[in-house]
């Protein structure tokens, strides 16, 4: 008998048998979409997660860590200033150094006529556009006459118009930063997703930043180059610059955001592994479903298996026969499995505003895990089958 003639009886079987061939199905279907979302949803999330803290663009951060001894030596090493416009010139003569993304953050108090809000103020300079820009929903963008001249104009985020307009339009109002006024030119794009805060911040040219704070200083800077490979050469050679200038001892140091990510996707890919392996358990559960049901469809076609046998059917035939049928239940459950976890996937990646990631050899290793199983759990019934004496199946009633 062909295999394709195997196939076509597995089918007549399972037609006979509705009902119980759907519930035989329902741990494999269970299990099968259960891993797919489970691995789909964790590998959306882990992009997110890495988009959020690394970004687009490829860059690594300085950061300034003063020593315990240089604490306790000079409790107000914090007021000093971590970077300063200097820094930033003798950073940008490094030849690995493509951009130098600096920028001042402030917290305080943000009015408009009577209403009031906080708000984090930071100041930029050009390249932060160029790195990590800022995505505008209406107005304009900060452009490079702002920056040189220190033009009082001002980036904000949506959620001040909620704060101080009460919903109506902020853009080309005059709003105050303490005492300082600032135009606003251009309002951010309302963020989405897993991460969204949809904070109130205000963007600031720097010398506008600081002529409103009356600091000279940089909190934080970042630096990125043309080529990736030079960006942890560009970054020590920074670090080990500035530890010179301020004659500090490793003050200054880098953060590798790429070292960061793939530690934050070792971690989402443990928890992912971990979750579906629990969801994977179904899939075992499912299995002892398919192979209790082939034992009763043995038991039930006993006399059917006794005619074949006596019209010169061998054991193979026989075992392969009920294989057939074992795997072709659980194969039918996979695929129905993985529509409904392919679709559970996209429903909560659209929810929850992340990229879905249902992977190909994701989907394809689910299928042929489910007809593994059906391999596993179906050699025990077809064995019993290809065993029974034929003189004795025919005598069974």
């Amino acid at each position: 008998m062909s295999i394709m003639e195997n196939i076509k009886m597995a089918f007549s079987s399972l037609r006979a048998h509705k009902m119980r061939s759907i519930l035989t199905m329902l741990g494999i279907i269970i299990g099968v979409g259960s891993v797919i979302a489970v691995v789909a949803i964790g590998q959306g999330g882990e992009a997110v997660l890495k988009s959020q803290i690394v970004g687009e663009s490829n860059t690594i951060e300085l950061m300034y860590m003063p020593s315990d001894e240089e604490i306790q030596s000079n409790p107000n090493i914090w007021l000093e200033d971590p970077f300063t416009q200097k820094d930033i010139d003798v950073i940008k003569e490094i030849p690995e150094v493509w951009k130098v993304v600096a920028t001042s953050s402030e917290m305080t108090t943000v009015r408009f006529r009577e209403e009031t809000t906080d708000g984090s103020i930071t100041g930029i300079n050009q390249a932060f556009l160029d790195v990590r820009g800022l995505k505008i929903a209406k107005g304009r963008n900060l452009i490079g006459a702002d920056f040189l001249s220190g033009s009082r104009a001002a980036i904000v985020s949506e959620s001040f118009q909620e704060e101080l307009l009460d919903g109506e339009e902020i853009l080309g109002e005059v709003i105050y930063i303490g005492s300082q006024p600032v135009e606003v030119v251009g309002v951010l794009e309302s963020e989405t997703g897993f991460l969204a805060f949809n904070s109130n911040e205000v963007y600031l040219p720097q010398k506008t930043w600081q002529s409103v704070f009356a600091k000279t200083a940089f909190s934080e800077v970042s630096i990125q180059t043309k080529n990736p490979e030079d960006l942890q050469i560009a970054g020590e050679k920074a670090s080990d610059l500035l530890n010179r200038i301020h004659e500090k001892e490793d003050a200054y140091q880098i953060i590798n955001m790429e070292e960061i990510a793939e530690g934050i996707g070792k971690i989402t890919g443990i928890m992912t592994t971990i979750i579906g392996s629990i969801a994977g358990v179904s899939l075992l559960v499912g299995g002892i479903g398919v192979m209790n049901i082939m034992l009763v469809s043995v038991t039930e076609r006993t006399r059917e298996i006794g005619v074949r046998m006596s019209l010169g059917a061998t054991r193979g035939q026989i075992l392969f026969q009920f294989l057939i049928e074992s795997i072709t239940l659980t194969l039918i459950g996979g695929i129905i499995g993985m529509v409904l976890g392919t679709g559970a996937a996209l429903l909560v990646s659209h929810f929850a505003g992340w990229p879905p990631l249902v992977s190909l050899p994701v989907i394809i290793g689910g299928i042929l895990f489910s007809m593994v199983i059906g391999v596993i759990f179906g050699i025990l019934p077809a064995n019993k089958a290809s065993r029974l004496d034929p003189i004795e199946s025919l005598r069974y009633e």
